[in-house]
């Protein structure tokens, strides 16, 4: 959460002649409700459901740099599906870079709650990190570093990976 997922997407996709995709939007353009909602009258399970099925589809597609919720990964079929279709990187940002970028956002479902922000973003990275790990093939820092930093990291990755080895 807050880590740009959705910003670096768009500038890679923009950068590499791609599509970019942002599951978010999808499930929202597909129910015309905002996620918020969605958790309100379903609750987490059932915007986890329908998450699961727009992974699914977004997966299946060529030339697409697709942006997923934080808490994608958190589905097995999701980690699936987006390690065996592409190339998976993790965003890692800290507690305190993310508590930067959502405090003026009320577009954040768990952190509605009224708890404490700090620990609840604590908690979400504690238990998502070993998950974003297990499926990455690139894991970059995003503290103290620019968009324009992060794709030209990820570019040249994608680079070297399609040069194979020397």
């Amino acid at each position: 959460m807050g880590a740009g997922k959705t910003t670096v997407g768009r500038r890679l996709a923009l950068a590499r002649g791609m599509t970019f995709v942002d599951s978010d939007h999808e499930i929202e353009a597909g129910t015309g409700v905002d996620i918020p909602y969605i958790f309100e009258k379903e609750g987490e399970c059932g915007f986890r459901k329908r998450e699961r099925c727009v992974i699914a589809a977004l997966c299946r597609l060529d030339g697409v740099v697709l942006a997923t919720g934080g808490g994608a990964v958190l589905d097995p079929d999701n980690r699936r599906n987006l390690a065996a279709h592409g190339f998976v990187v993790y965003l890692h940002a800290s507690v305190d870079q993310q508590l930067a970028r959502t405090s003026r956002s009320g577009h954040r479902p768990l952190l509605r709650t009224g708890a404490d922000r700090r620990e609840i973003l604590q908690n979400l990275l504690n238990f998502r990190d070993p998950l974003y790990r297990e499926i990455a093939d690139l894991v970059l820092t995003t503290d103290g570093r620019n968009t324009k930093m992060l794709v030209r990291d990820i570019e040249q990755h994608l680079e070297r990976s399609a040069a194979g080895p020397l």
